[in-house]
């Protein structure tokens, strides 16, 4: 064979090796594209989209992206803060066009919350290509188009209780009967309005229909609470109210008052322990829910240990006592009672007219005024100063020896005790102009003065027996002098002319001061302390005449 024989033998055979290359390289590819985007892998690229909590994305690898959209969000969104793990355990083509397959599915919703469970599947070739057929119960069991998921704490029953100071039933979980008004469902909502309110008249005179009519003016076409209902008052009103259109009654468990007869804003605190109780031995649950919320099945889920009873520091008499003061005058007026020895809260009432600007009783800050004489001479004392020459600055640092603008942290209690003056205010001698209307102070923190006054030294208030409240302030014993003094003031206080109504009550000691329109009183008797303020008084005896309304109820039999 020549040279040139050879060669040409050797570039015939490259190109067919190159050919044979080519034509291997453009089979592996197709192989490639086909274990990519073939139904296998369609279907583990769902299970990783869904992982990664990518509903959209999922939901593209679906015969119907908008319907899996929305149950995938709902689903996602309803287990937060859940992690999920779906995973492929078995995958069978059953001809070119059709497969089935299996998966398991694994939430992890924190310590030992764990739900898992097996799901099937088929995937069709549409002309898009590749397609997960479509269907809730592929991604939750039983689950449909309508229906959705929660991740839900639960609760054991019975429900603990929030008891007196006295250990007797103070709140219980009970039925009530929540009465709305949906606009969507009647064809005159001013008339409806009108009915429904002339309906509840009975039970709850200030829900007018323009009060109504405002409500849902406010809420935008949707349902509002015209008003909740203990089953009695229900029983009695269902006729009436069940045929007036856009009525809508439905009944929810609801931790009240075991007497209908005690209401105060120190009921809210109580509620946040309650709840806080029970959320600490909680169970959890997956629970599937129709569209009206009724409940379908638990899908998952353990349940917690019952919690005890949450030993409140409310005295029941005292409250009602309190409460029938409070109605005795027609401007905003509020009462706290704090039992010195201990600091436990045992009664605290505010009027309507206060509980429209909130809760004034924990929160409401106003001018001390006159009361600032008691500041100011315990401040002569400890800073060995004349009376006049007491700065506000001082008056305020006293205030705050007797817990006045302290921070106390009580669990399930939102509230203050005051704000001090600082700055120019400060330096100003108290008896110069308004400046000692820079200091505020709360009925909340007045009652802490008043129990600090009475027991030598502020007390850690609470409202749960044995759960005092925190605060990063030293809380030292009062010196003799400072108490003695305060103690005077107090006793000769309760000899003034505008107190004379408390002067057929042993053992009372008060003083009473305005500030402008406010009306302040401070009083100890025995092992109780109370503060009572008036908005737009009308006299000066004015708080001293609600302490006497408030010890004569007391004194008067159930």
């Amino acid at each position: 064979m020549d040279v040139w024989g050879s060669r040409r033998f050797r570039i015939r055979g490259a190109i067919v090796l190159a050919v044979v290359l080519a034509v291997a390289i453009a089979m592996g590819s197709c192989a490639f594209r086909e274990r990519s985007t073939g139904a296998e892998a369609v279907v583990e690229r769902f299970t990783t989209l869904l992982d990664k909590q990518d509903y959209e994305g999922a939901a593209r690898l679906t015969s119907y992206p908008n319907g899996a959209t929305a149950t995938l969000k709902q689903v996602f969104s309803g287990l937060q803060p859940g992690k999920s793990d779906y995973h492929v355990t078995q995958f069978i083509a059953l001809d070119a066009n059709t497969g089935m397959f299996s998966m398991t599915a694994a939430w992890n919703f924190g310590d030992k919350r764990d739900w898992k469970y097996d799901i099937p599947g088929t995937i069709r070739k549409l002309s898009v290509g590749w397609r997960i057929s479509w269907d809730p119960t592929l991604i939750v069991p039983q689950l449909d188009s309508k229906r959705s998921v929660k991740l839900v704490r639960t609760y054991a029953a019975p429900a603990p209780h929030v008891n007196d100071i006295v250990g007797t039933p103070l709140m219980t979980e009970q039925t009530i009967n929540v009465v709305k008004l949906d606009p969507t469902k009647t064809g005159d909502v001013v008339g409806s309005s009108n009915a429904l309110a002339a309906a509840i008249e009975p039970v709850a005179p200030l829900i007018t229909g323009p009060v109504l009519l405002q409500q849902l003016s406010a809420s935008q076409g949707k349902p509002i609470v015209a008003v909740n209902l203990r089953d009695g008052d229900f029983a009695i009103l269902e006729p009436r109210m069940a045929a007036i259109p856009g009525v809508v009654l439905e009944k929810q468990p609801r931790l009240i008052s075991a007497d209908r007869r005690v209401w105060s804003p120190l009921l809210d605190s109580m509620r946040k322990v309650w709840q806080d109780n029970n959320d600490q031995r909680a169970g959890w649950g997956v629970q599937l829910f129709e569209p009206d919320g009724t409940l379908v099945t638990q899908l998952a889920g353990e349940q917690g240990p019952p919690g005890p009873d949450i030993p409140g520091t409310m005295d029941q008499r005292l409250q009602r006592a309190a409460e029938d003061a409070v109605v005795s005058v027609g401007t905003p007026s509020s009462i706290v009672a704090i039992q010195p020895s201990s600091g436990a809260v045992v009664a605290v009432a505010q009027n309507s007219q206060a509980s429209e600007h909130g809760s004034v009783a924990f929160t409401g800050l106003y001018p001390v005024g006159g009361m600032i004489e008691l500041f100011k001479n315990m401040a002569a004392l400890t800073k060995k100063k004349a009376p006049q020459d007491v700065s506000v600055g001082d008056a305020a640092e006293a205030a705050s020896q007797l817990g006045v603008g302290l921070d106390f942290k009580v669990p399930g209690l939102d509230e203050t005790t005051g704000r001090l003056p600082s700055g120019k205010n400060a330096a100003e001698q108290v008896g110069r102009g308004n400046a000692a209307d820079s200091l505020l102070a709360s009925p909340w923190g007045m009652a802490i003065a008043a129990a600090a006054i009475a027991n030598g030294q502020v007390p850690k208030p609470m409202i749960t027996i044995g759960v005092p409240a925190t605060t990063e302030a030293d809380l030292p014993a009062l010196p003799g002098d400072v108490t003695d003094r305060l103690r005077t003031m107090l006793r000769e206080g309760a000899g003034a002319p505008e107190l004379v109504s408390l002067n057929r009550y042993q053992g009372v000691q008060a003083y009473a001061a305005t500030a402008g329109s406010n009306g302040w009183l401070i009083a100890t008797m025995g092992d109780l302390a109370f503060a009572i303020h008036i908005d737009d008084v009308d006299s000066a005896d004015a708080t001293s005449r609600m302490a006497a309304r408030l010890l004569q109820a007391l004194a008067t039999p159930d």
